[in-house]
């Protein structure tokens, strides 16, 4: 086919270009693959975090839709930030005509400031409209636990990580990378199973730093890209074959270079309590 792999974003903004739709496309074009979006919201946020979110109209957020899958073949599609009940039901309907491809959701509930960005009554349908639509889901530890149902994240070890990645799976998703990256201390830990009950391990050493903004957005993309370059290829079924284990294996490496790369920036006008984003650029300042 004479055209690059098409991956498609589904979040919100940050015009401070950490996060959200700005990330995606950053790691899209690093990871090879051409990137298309549909913004569901606008949202003010900077390194020290969130300020105001502003929705965008589902209408709107349906044209966009029409815009891109009317006009491209879109190999693979992740989804961020969606913040309301009908945002959640709009997008399962567009993943149930078929047109994304494959489907990696990203959890998205809360930022790291704190600052809520899903709404409480769109939870539930996170977890019962979404979740059996992922081809992939890419659940933190406290985004797993909301979406088990409990408060609070359980404790980090491989085998509840294990434990937790399994249940999700018996409730629809299709795989969890559960990342571990919330653990107090230690190596990184992330944690994939599969709908065929495959388990694999991925440990990275845990970097120092207060440059984590966007990691979750970043993977996410990341991964999403190394399936569209599969499917665009021709690989089929992306989970057959040690394939996906190795698009999921080729992101988290990928982003745990751009994260020390980027150990020691200070993007930020006032360092202090500043989160600052990874280096999505890290193999192409390397090369």
């Amino acid at each position: 086919m004479n055209r690059p792999p098409i991956a498609l974003s589904i979040a919100g903004t940050d015009p401070s270009g950490g996060a959200g739709i700005h990330a995606d496309l950053k790691a899209f074009a690093a990871r090879g693959a051409f990137g298309t979006t549909v913004i569901t919201a606008l949202v003010a946020q900077n390194t020290h975090g969130v300020s105001r979110v502003y929705p965008i109209h589902d209408d709107f957020v349906a044209d966009q839709f029409d815009a891109v899958l009317g006009d491209m073949p879109v190999d693979a599609t992740k989804s961020g930030m969606l913040a309301s009940r009908s945002l959640v039901e709009l997008v399962v309907d567009r993943r149930r005509s078929g047109s994304l491809g494959f489907y990696t959701v990203d959890p998205v509930m809360v930022a790291t400031s704190g600052h809520r960005l899903l709404e409480a009554s769109a939870v539930d349908a996170v977890r019962e409209l979404l979740l059996p639509v992922a081809d992939l889901i890419t659940p933190n530890l406290p985004e797993a636990a909301l979406l088990l149902g409990d408060d609070v994240a359980e404790a980090a070890s491989p085998p509840e990580m294990v434990r937790q990645a399994r249940e999700l799976v018996s409730r629809g998703a299709g795989a969890v990378l559960l990342k571990g990256g919330h653990a107090p201390q230690g190596d990184v830990v992330d944690v994939l199973v599969t709908g065929s009950g495959e388990v694999s391990q991925f440990i990275h050493r845990r970097v120092a730093t207060p440059n984590t903004h966007g990691t979750g957005c970043t993977l996410s993309a990341a991964i999403t890209a190394e399936v569209a370059k599969l499917l665009h290829q021709g690989a089929g079924n992306a989970l057959d074959a040690g394939l996906f284990h190795e698009a999921v294996a080729s992101a988290l490496d990928y982003v745990s270079r751009a994260i020390e790369s980027a150990a020691e920036w200070r993007i930020s006008l006032q360092p202090e309590g500043a989160h600052g984003p990874v280096d999505h650029q890290v193999d192409l300042r390397r090369a």
